[in-house]
């Protein structure tokens, strides 16, 4: 006569509902990023001011009506390979990670697809878990999503402003009282200057080391060519 089997515990069952969840959650960006060529989404940091209740100031708004300078200033700053990598620059990765102890400690290598990624998907601080997913959804991301668009979502997301500005439409009409489609040269170097940390460097009232780091973006972006030829219209 065969015995029955055991029922299975109840602990199994949790445990293979918990993987399932994390499978699930680790899924759902690869099923996300597609549906942004339509859609346009918001950032996690934008997710958590609005639990808070915290204010969040955003416009979207398409790149014909954004400054093509600020674009071309980003790029000339974060990530000069950006029409040409497909998603991570393995060079500056590989001299990033020779000059730091570890993965997480690597500045300077990450790009604006990863940037953009992190902001969509992740959570901020440096990280060897977050890296580690950072990576392959960055790939993904530039598989799926042209170079234009990863821009266009990449400037409405980021953080401007010190009290809940997001994009460029809200960091422009707070630190200049104007929209994003006349920003010149100058202003987009401002704004590009205070992107690390909008909470700690003012666009609208710049300071010194502000200055010079957009003195120095805005110089870099008007003599480094054709860098920004993907994100153009054409």
């Amino acid at each position: 006569m065969t015995r029955a089997k055991p029922p299975r515990s109840l602990a199994f069952r949790l445990a293979r509902i918990a993987i399932l969840l994390i499978l699930a959650v680790l899924a759902l960006p690869y099923l996300l990023a597609p549906l942004y060529r339509i859609f346009d989404p918001v950032s996690t940091v934008m997710v958590w001011r609005w639990i808070k209740r915290a204010p969040v100031e955003r416009t979207f708004v398409p790149m014909e009506r954004i400054a093509p300078v600020m674009a071309r200033t980003v790029i000339a700053s974060e990530d000069a390979k950006f029409c040409s990598h497909r998603g991570i620059d393995w060079g500056e990765l590989k001299a990033a990670i020779g000059d730091a102890d570890e993965l997480s400690d690597a500045r300077g290598a990450s790009t604006i697809t990863q940037q953009t990624v992190k902001n969509l998907f992740l959570w901020g601080g440096r990280s060897f878990v977050r890296k580690a997913l950072e990576f392959p959804l960055a790939l993904w991301v530039d598989l799926v999503l042209p170079k234009r668009r990863i821009m266009e979502i990449y400037l409405n997301i980021a953080e401007l402003g010190p009290t809940g500005q997001f994009g460029v439409e809200a960091g422009a009409r707070r630190a200049f009282n104007k929209p994003a489609r006349d920003l010149t040269a100058a202003e987009a170097g401002v704004l590009t200057a205070v992107l690390p940390n909008p909470h700690r460097r003012n666009a609208q009232r710049p300071g010194p080391g502000v200055r010079r780091i957009a003195a120095r973006v805005q110089a870099r972006a008007a003599s480094a060519g054709d860098i920004d030829a993907c994100v153009r219209v054409r």
